[in-house]
């Protein structure tokens, strides 16, 4: 019998306060090596099938023609020495589901024994993501971050939402203030007021960014999407959005100005655009595993620090064991056979 484990299944379950240490010790794990995580393979999907036809025949078209895919997919694997089970994260990220009102990331998450290879559950993979995400967050604001934090959040989607939650979570949260392009920024915060937060939306990324002792970005740019100057010393910046080569959120002016950047992964993190922008490499960045342990912090409080997240499937991995033994334990979910 395998566990299925909906996305309200998930939510029912999910609490911040009990999932930082999870991703902490996950955390800890990857940074001393105790972990499987194959590379994580992602390729275009939804692609235009007269587009791959007319390249393969060599036929011209002007660029404004060719579609580009709709989506990405990617298959995150992971494994904790030691641990009963494993993670397969399937994922989907589709920019353009916001002008449907749908999340832009979709994943679902299989949970298998790793003594026999049985499918043990199958789970809601996008509430996984949007928390233990969320919890990065949370984590480096507890850490390197002083209360009570003035947070500014650039970007109106879902991990936006999730980040002020865990951070509101961790620690003592004056303010939120959003921006977005759009008018979406209204409604995130009026979903975050609703989450108890004392949150407003505002009309430039300047009005969130100056100010703000932690700032977050959580967008799909390949610009930047504020200027470093704009940053008051001592402020921690959390980038979550960038995972490619062509996505960028921060300038190089924030790096310039920063006295540590840390990274979740840092050889991954290390191909992102906002670091190859910056004309760093997998040397300057720090793990951020390193700041759990106690081995390196702030040193200072007026120093600005960096966290840049691509995510890992080991959180993924040890997020969902959570889910799935909390489960049991409550007779949430549905078993069915395969």
């Amino acid at each position: 019998m395998v566990q299925i484990l909906s996305a309200d299944a998930v939510s029912e379950l999910l609490s911040l306060e009990e999932l930082f240490p999870v991703v902490e010790e996950a955390f800890i794990k990857q940074g001393r090596g105790e972990v499987e995580r194959p590379p994580r393979p992602h390729f275009p999907v939804g692609i235009d099938v007269d587009n791959v036809r007319d390249g393969v025949e060599g036929q011209e078209r002007d660029s404004d023609d060719v579609q580009p895919p709709l989506g990405t997919a990617l298959t995150m694997p992971a494994y904790i020495h030691g641990r009963a089970v494993y993670a397969t994260k399937l994922a989907a990220v589709h920019e353009h589901n916001l002008e449907h009102g749908l999340p832009t990331v979709n994943a679902q998450i299989v949970v298998t024994d790793a003594t026999t290879g049985l499918p043990l559950a199958f789970l809601d993979g996008t509430t996984v993501t949007s928390a233990r995400t969320g919890c990065i967050g949370g984590l480096a604001a507890e850490y390197l971050a002083s209360d009570p934090v003035r947070l500014g959040v650039v970007g109106a989607g879902t991990q936006a939402r999730w980040q002020a939650r865990a951070i509101a979570a961790g620690s003592d949260v004056e303010s939120v203030r959003v921006y977005s392009p759009s008018d979406s920024r209204e409604a995130c915060a009026a979903d975050l007021r609703d989450d108890g937060l004392p949150a407003d939306a505002v009309e430039t990324p300047e009005d969130a960014v100056a100010d703000a002792t932690v700032v977050v970005t959580a967008t799909t740019s390949t610009d930047p999407v504020f200027d470093g100057d704009w940053l008051e010393p001592g402020t921690l910046v959390v980038a979550v959005g960038a995972y490619t080569e062509a996505m960028q959120e921060l300038d190089r002016t924030t790096f310039d100005r920063a006295a540590r950047v840390f990274a979740d992964v840092p050889d991954e993190v290390a191909a992102i655009g906002d670091v190859r922008a910056a004309g760093l490499s997998e040397d300057d960045l720090i793990p951020l595993s390193e700041v759990f342990e106690g081995v390196v912090g702030r040193e200072s409080a007026d120093e600005i620090l960096v966290v840049e997240s691509v995510g890992s499937a080991v959180l993924d991995a040890a997020a969902a064991e959570y889910f799935v033994e909390k489960a049991k334990e409550r007779g949430v979910g549905v078993d069915v056979g395969l």
